[in-house]
């Protein structure tokens, strides 16, 4: 009987929900990245109208190589849970075609006793043989659990014959998934392949550029300067303002409320993949050159709408030659920074709402119609990471 506990023990870590559970995760989580795969997709197809490959082509090419491993990565975590089920599950089935056995024969024992006991005498005149009542009355009970116990030996074997035709059916299942996963796992594998050689010819293409690409750099960082010293500027004007005024109630609460939203703030535009990360990062074609990123660089293509993070003031609204709309908008103690916008629809002093429409991300139609945001978050004047604070697709 024990054994037989140890079975339905095992099948019951087999069949916890906690399986279900994470392999609807990761199936989910498959989706999700798939669907950003299938933007990549459209961003690449404009761009491979242009002619001539370019850094931001690489970089989303870039974002699609680390999209395309995280689908493989799910399709090994979950072969690994189905594979780590069809162990146990082809334990349990062992365990039970053993209990199956050793019951059958014991009951088998049972039935040829007891048809032995009726051949010599029957129940009646054993319970009748008894030498006065109380004895009689043992008799009939202990004959009453005989039979009990036969028919509930009977019900175990019929509940473990049961249990086995759907382990069987289950272990088939998951050996199917996981053929089917492992197939899935390889196409995509040579999709990585073909994606990692793109990526090797467009690095090899830009490589023959590189005083252009030292030219486009040192523009882009003297952009960089001059948006971060704006931005300072700025800060440090609104600082000195909140220490000649301290934060109202309704000002300490958003900013409270905005720290309190880490990691759970929408994302300023509807659509997009970051191509540039937060702090110091490579060059990716140039070597042992880096760029320290005051934020991150969202790329969407068309028409793209800007959205406030959340409730605040708009703080400034700055033009920076070169780099068109730069829209700062103060949270309490915190500041949220919308670079690259045009045809801007708020104005400074003036109050938004999460997800409010503040502008447009240009889109440049001579690279492919892309447009790319440069969003940053300061907490006063530190630089924060927004990939840390935006919600996560993945």
């Amino acid at each position: 009987m024990k054994r037989v506990l140890l079975t339905y023990l095992i099948l019951g870590i087999v069949c916890s929900s906690m399986f279900a559970q994470t392999k609807a995760e990761l199936e989910d989580q498959r989706r999700r990245t798939l669907e950003e795969i299938e933007y990549v997709d459209k961003l690449l197809k404009n761009t491979a109208k242009e002619k001539t490959e370019s850094l931001s082509e690489l970089k989303i090419v870039g974002n699609k190589l680390n999209l395309r491993e995280r689908v493989i990565r799910s399709m090994i975590e979950e072969i690994s849970l189905l594979m780590n089920r069809i162990d146990l599950n082809t334990i349990a089935i062992a365990m039970m075609e053993s209990d199956l056995k050793i019951l059958k024969d014991d009951y088998a024992k049972s039935v040829v006793n007891s048809y032995k006991l009726r051949k010599g005498s029957n129940e009646l005149g054993y319970i009748l043989s008894a030498g006065d009542f109380n004895q009689g009355y043992k008799r009939i009970k202990y004959l009453q659990q005989i039979a009990k116990f036969r028919r509930r030996e009977a019900e175990i074997i019929n509940e473990l014959k049961s249990q086995i035709e759907v382990s069987k059916s289950r272990l088939l299942s998951d050996l199917e998934r996981v053929s089917e996963l492992k197939v899935r796992e390889e196409q995509q594998r040579n999709l990585l392949q073909q994606e990692q050689s793109r990526k090797q010819n467009i690095v090899k293409s830009l490589s023959s550029k590189e005083k252009q690409l030292q030219k486009e750099l040192e523009e882009r960082k003297r952009i960089a300067r001059r948006i971060e010293n704006e931005i300072a500027r700025i800060i440090e004007e609104e600082r000195k303002k909140e220490v000649k005024a301290e934060m109202t109630p309704e000002e300490r609460l958003i900013s409270d409320n905005f720290a309190g939203n880490k990691g759970g703030l929408p994302w300023p535009v509807e659509s997009g993949v970051i191509t540039s990360q937060f702090g110091l990062q490579s060059h990716p074609v140039l070597k042992y050159v880096t760029e320290n990123n005051p934020g991150i660089e969202i790329t969407s293509y068309g028409e793209t709408v800007v959205n406030a993070i959340f409730t605040g003031e708009v703080a400034k609204v700055v033009l920076i030659p070169g780099a068109n709309v730069a829209v700062i908008i103060r949270h309490g103690r915190y500041y949220s920074v919308y670079q690259n916008v045009v045809n801007v629809r708020v104005k400074q002093g003036q109050r938004v709402d999460t997800k409010q429409a503040i502008g447009n991300v240009f889109y440049d139609k001579d690279d492919g119609n892309k447009a790319i945001l440069k969003f940053m978050i300061f907490d006063e004047k530190t630089k924060l990471d927004p990939e840390l604070w935006i919600s996560k697709k993945n």
